[in-house]
């Protein structure tokens, strides 16, 4: 029920589907589409990552997330609505959160792998920017202007897990991170086999080269299929939650057959994939539901994402903002300025981490290292270091607070 008094409407599952997952549970038939344990690849073979009878590779994967230095960075990272001081709007950390739990749900309907895919969707936005998608556009436009190589964040976490800190994650789980844009919707999600780590490191480069290329990972396993579709599930209907909170609108988002309200949209999204997909090689809506969904999101574009007061701000401010940080921390380092923060601050930090890796990251590619911290960064992080190394400047951004 919502705060008007007004009953949510909630689907349930088919009697068929409910039927056949009970006598599945009862039989212990399981679906053969799960990935197995056993076919996990990591591109060194490690005496420390073999898996053990309590330690399944996935679970390693998860435990190797989690422990990331970067993942505290979570907490401060705002999801949309960057310029609210308001600890009732949902920042990063939750929706990895929220979006572990859809999809888990989903995935122990379906039967598959729940460490593999909790390893996915905890790992997914890693490398996400400060300031949301505006803050990912924004360093999108500075590396490319430097290098002719494209920022996506889903690319991004891929290389904190994989580069940045090299966590010889399995291919399973960086390929779901890779794959998991949530801002393209499918009626249906079949997996593309992913085994070979030659393959996997190019289609990373052609991503790079060729933004367009990022709409057309398809993830290599059911789980990622999975998270995928609950990464819209888990900010379609919060997205619009937050927004009424912020006072950004008034609640004027139409129904449809996922309904209006985030507890529907959840349970009426997660009702329709189970019994779209039980039992099968792939991760479905029906056409209905698809279309709803889809619908959805363009109302949300329209009324949240699009909202001009909040794009002006963004431009104004956090853009110019994040060229002067780019081109000074890029100056810093090329000139080596040990003082810099991004010696301090950030190589300092990466390298106090002891792992192995071919090459010394002070020595990697200075773009690359320039964005490794900036994508790092919280949002309040980035403006204190933006007001430490530019103290005269005027620009800031406007918070609104609680009482505003």
């Amino acid at each position: 029920m919502t705060d008007s008094g007004e009953l949510l409407y909630y689907e349930s599952l088919s009697p068929e589907t409910e039927e056949k997952m009970q006598r599945d549970e009862a039989e212990r038939t399981l679906p053969p589409y799960a990935t197995p344990d056993s076919a996990a690849i990591r591109r060194r073979d490690l005496q420390n990552d073999r898996p053990s009878v309590w330690r399944t590779p996935f679970i390693r994967d998860v435990d190797k997330i989690l422990h990331c230095p970067f993942y505290n960075r979570y907490a401060d990272k705002t999801q949309v609505f960057s310029f609210y001081r308001n600890d009732d709007l949902t920042r990063r950390s939750l929706h990895v959160q929220l979006v572990s739990r859809i999809a888990r749900t989903i995935g122990r309907a379906l039967r598959l792998n729940l460490d593999l895919i909790e390893a996915i969707a905890l790992g997914h936005d890693i490398g996400h920017t400060p300031f949301g998608h505006a803050g990912e556009e924004y360093l999108d436009r500075c590396l490319y202007r430097k290098t002719g190589r494209h920022f996506s964040h889903n690319l991004h976490s891929v290389r904190v897990l994989d580069g940045v800190f090299p966590y010889n994650i399995t291919i399973q789980t960086l390929s779901g991170i890779a794959c998991h844009d949530g801002e393209l919707e499918l009626s249906e999600y079949r997996p593309r086999p992913m085994t070979d780590f030659a393959a996997f490191d190019e289609m990373i480069a052609e991503c790079e080269r060729d933004k367009d290329a990022i709409r057309r990972l398809i993830p290599s396993t059911l789980e990622g299929c999975v998270v995928r579709i609950s990464d819209i599930i888990a900010y379609l209907g919060k997205d619009r939650q937050d927004a009424e909170r912020a006072r950004l609108t008034d609640g004027e988002f139409p129904d449809g057959a996922i309904g209006s309200h985030n507890a529907e949209i959840i349970n009426n999204l997660i009702v329709n994939i189970i019994d779209n997909s039980y039992g099968k090689d792939y991760i479905a809506l029906d056409e209905r539901h698809y279309r709803a969904l889809a619908d959805a999101k363009r109302i949300n574009y329209d009324l949240i994402y699009k909202n001009k007061e909040v794009r002006e701000e963004m431009e104004n401010s956090v853009r110019p903002m994040m060229e002067e940080l780019y081109d000074r921390l890029l100056s810093d380092l090329t000139e080596k300025r040990a003082d810099s923060p991004i010696f301090t601050h950030h190589i300092r930090y990466v390298e106090e981490a002891h792992y192995r890796r071919t090459i010394p990251y002070r020595e990697e590619e200075p773009n690359a290292i320039v964005t490794d911290y900036i994508a790092s960064m919280t949002d309040d992080y980035f403006v204190d270091l933006y007001a430490r190394l530019f103290p005269d400047s005027n620009r800031r951004i406007n918070y609104k607070g609680y009482f505003d």
